[in-house]
């Protein structure tokens, strides 16, 4: 492969990349390579040659399997109870823990550096390998990697949503129990996946040590560029404030606060592949005006439909091979683009709804397919739904009458569907109509769509429905005229480079800030794709930020409606640009923006800034 000059003299990325495969370099680095190596060049790599042949997944009978109809929450853990000691501010690396950073303002929360009980409410997560489990009836039992907690009979819990509420400290304690040896006698699609992990809770406003920085991947005996050991597990604080602490007081600001939240694998060059094996799960976070509780008596309170009537559901795009076996090429820089939708880890599943109304979370996983959903009858005829959040935050007043639901990967919507007004034995299906050929992005609308999610209303609920959609949900803090023009202005444009993906021609380095920021200022970032054949969706840690302007070849486009409250992913179209503003604050330390097509930042389209005081 040829480099040229500049290629060779960054000093944010081993020229040695690229002259050589992805498994030379992670031999060099010490991360876990798995499969055959793939050399990368300057137009679509060999490995792309390859996955655009590869044959469609074998099809699939709809409608065999069934969703659960009721949602667990995940137990807590007695973590005083455990062999290992309980949660400390520094990392207790002589019992096994990882050598992470000590946790920030963890002395505003306890009475002391190792916690005391009541003081936080405690869970347990492993990451495991499980061999059983099962997409599809037509498809064999097969690999996934899960989080793993408990139901309240000690039976495994996999992939649990955790409820959390503002104010009340968590502590998640993380163990990697992945074989190391996952890969070394696979063929390189079926045995994707690097058995090191990094959780990121996206997109909480947490410590950097917490945020889950892709460097700071472990397992037993490795550890990435960014910790200082490696280790058996990690405890995760997880504060649970608003943003604005520093400026507000108490817990923060209450107009920044986010509620459907979600956690997944972050390892540095390998998030792609290891959150597809199936490391992703909800965080939903509730406080006195989402409360989650329909019933709650607080005049304060929004009385949204409420669990079990709020329903998580996540959607993956995924490829299977002749045998129906899930397959994943983690070395094309452009990815492998399923062509099945798994829904809550199920290729066309049935869920069984009451006649009442309810919240639906919806989060497309990635990695690469977009899609917009419209909820259809069985004549395929449209129907309305109320649209109240985007990316986990509400919106300032619902959306009403909505027919449809764009989402790139790593964006989230909350909608509510009020399924009273169909008679019982009635079926609804969620539709993607969004046609989308390969990995740079959608194509064109057009109906009637794949059927991917079957709704039957089948039964009365036991109790009256007195769930409501208020007028007015939650505020929002815009930025002033005069905070605008103060902000600092940084432009970040997204492109590819060399057969990789760059963000200002230069590529990801765990260990090197690209920006440094200072805790308490705001910044205008204007987002940039020069490009007229991929779209990008871009995540920023730690906060979430308003969009002030988009352009399209240089031409001011409105923002949607549901793009007008806070948002954490950034969807750049081709030959698009946007004005976002952020705040930074609360935290210091190490941060990541990036593209959230994973396949893209693993290829080095993600950048490094650093919060300082």
């Amino acid at each position: 492969m040829k480099n040229t000059k500049d290629d060779c003299t960054q000093d944010d990325f081993p020229c040695f990349f690229l002259n050589q495969s992805r498994r030379a370099f992670f031999k060099t680095t010490g991360a876990a390579i798995l499969t055959a190596p793939v050399i990368l060049t300057s137009g679509k790599s060999e490995a792309q040659v390859v996955t655009s042949r590869l044959p469609p997944s074998p099809p699939t009978t709809p409608w065999q399997q069934e969703l659960p109809v009721i949602g667990e929450p995940l137990q807590q853990t007695d973590l005083f109870a455990d062999t290992l000691p309980p949660p400390q501010r520094d990392a207790n690396t002589d019992v096994g823990e990882v050598g992470r950073a000590s946790h920030q303002r963890w002395d505003e929360f306890f009475a002391a550096p190792i916690l005391q009980p009541d003081e936080a409410d405690l869970y347990e997560l492993k990451v495991e390998a499980i061999t059983d489990h099962i997409f599809h009836p037509d498809y064999p039992p097969q690999l996934v990697w899960n989080y793993v907690g408990r139901t309240e009979s000690g039976d495994p819990h996999l992939n649990p949503t955790i409820f959390a509420r503002y104010g009340r400290p968590i502590i998640v304690r993380l163990h990697n129990e992945l074989p190391e040896e996952h890969g070394s006698n696979s063929t390189a699609l079926t045995g994707f996946g690097s058995p090191e992990i990094s959780m990121h809770l996206h997109n909480l406003h947490v410590g950097s040590e917490s945020d889950g920085f892709p460097g700071d991947f472990f397992s037993r005996t490795k550890k990435g560029p960014t910790l200082d050991a490696p280790g058996i597990f990690k405890d995760h604080f997880y504060p649970n404030i608003y943003a604005g602490l520093d400026e507000f007081g108490g817990i923060g600001d209450s107009r920044e606060a986010l509620g459907t939240l979600w956690y997944h694998d972050h390892t540095l060059d390998f998030t792609a592949p290891n959150a597809l094996r199936g490391i992703a799960a909800f965080y939903l976070l509730f406080d006195e005006l989402d409360s989650g509780d329909e019933h709650d008596a607080n005049p304060n309170a929004l009385r949204l439909p409420s669990h079990p009537y709020d329903y998580p559901l996540v959607f993956k795009d995924l490829r299977f091979n002749a045998n129906g076996i899930h397959i994943y090429d983690q070395f094309d820089s452009e990815g492998t683009l399923g062509d099945k939708i798994a829904v809550n880890g199920k290729i066309e599943p049935v869920l069984k709804v009451a006649r009442r109304k309810y919240r639906l979370r919806l989060l497309n996983s990635g990695p690469s397919r977009f899609y917009q959903f419209h909820l259809v009858n069985a004549a395929n005829r449209v129907q309305r739904f109320t649209y109240i959040a985007n990316d986990g935050n509400l919106l300032p007043r619902p959306l009403l009458n909505q027919a449809r639901i764009r989402l790139a990967v790593a964006e989230r919507a909350d909608i509510v569907v009020d399924f009273s007004q169909y008679e019982l034995g009635t079926e609804l299906y969620l539709v993607n109509r969004l046609e989308q050929d390969d990995t740079r992005g959608p194509d064109n609308v057009k109906a009637p769509g794949r059927r991917v999610l079957k709704f039957i209303v089948d039964h009365e609920p036991p109790e009256a429905d007195v769930s409501r959609v208020p007028s007015v949900l939650r505020p929002i803090r815009r930025p002033t005229a005069a905070e605008i023009a103060a902000a600092r202005i940084r432009n970040w444009a997204f492109a590819r480079k060399n057969g990789m993906w760059s963000i200002n021609d230069r590529f990801m380095n765990a260990n090197t800030a690209r920006a440094t920021i200072t805790k308490g200022s705001a910044e205008i970032w204007n987002l940039i794709n020069p490009s007229g054949g991929w779209s990008h969706p871009i995540h920023v840690h730690l906060e979430a930020g308003i969009i002030l302007n988009k352009f399209v070849n240089g031409i001011e486009v409105p923002v949607p409606a549901h793009e007008r409250g806070r948002k954490d992913v950034f969807v750049l179209g081709p030959n698009e640009r946007m004005r976002v503003f952020i705040r930074f604050r609360d935290f210091v330390g190490k941060y990541v923006m990036h593209c959230h097509t994973t396949m893209h930042e693993d290829h080095a389209m993600m950048v490094r800034f650093d919060i300082e005081e």
